[in-house]
């Protein structure tokens, strides 16, 4: 299974990009901290270069600048180029499947931090596009009302 999950903050602006077929792309770096910081140092982060495409890199280009925090779901992807000078460079990118907003706007005049309570958008649309149709005959899902109390549950 290749997924990870990263909650972080934005390096630069995302630049929306078109490639020659018409697809759009963007490309940025978050900052991620990490869970442990060493007496007396300050807490370290890794730095991350993350793909998004179609619409997934339309919304956060839209919606997230530097500084903003987003959380991401990606997958990893190695890949191999040949530099300039002929020597082979080895890049790891996480490409973006779903994308939110978990730590709110950088901040506010007043400094506070905004928060946007996960408002999100998945990367690609459901598989399954058509409306359900009720059943007919099919009594309507109870109110939480007319549950059973905890004391009529057979466990």
């Amino acid at each position: 299974m290749n997924k990870c999950i990263f909650a972080g903050r934005l390096c630069e602006d995302p630049e929306l990009k078109t490639t020659s077929s018409g697809i759009e792309t963007t490309t940025f770096n978050i900052a991620v901290n990490r869970d442990y910081v060493k007496q007396g140092e300050e807490r370290k982060a890794d730095f991350l270069r993350c793909v998004a495409w179609r619409k997934t890199a339309v919304f956060i280009n839209q919606y997230f600048h530097k500084g903003d925090g987003i959380t991401l779901i990606c997958n990893a992807q190695s890949r191999s180029y040949e530099a300039n000078g002929g020597s082979k460079r080895y890049v790891t990118e996480f490409i973006v499947e779903h994308v939110e907003f978990p730590l709110g706007k950088k901040s506010d005049n007043n400094g506070q931090y905004n928060a946007n309570n996960g408002y999100s958008v998945p990367a690609q649309p459901p598989v399954n596009t058509t409306a359900q149709t009720p059943v007919p005959n099919m009594p309507a899902t109870p109110s939480i009302e007319e549950m059973a109390s905890d004391d009529d549950l057979p466990f």
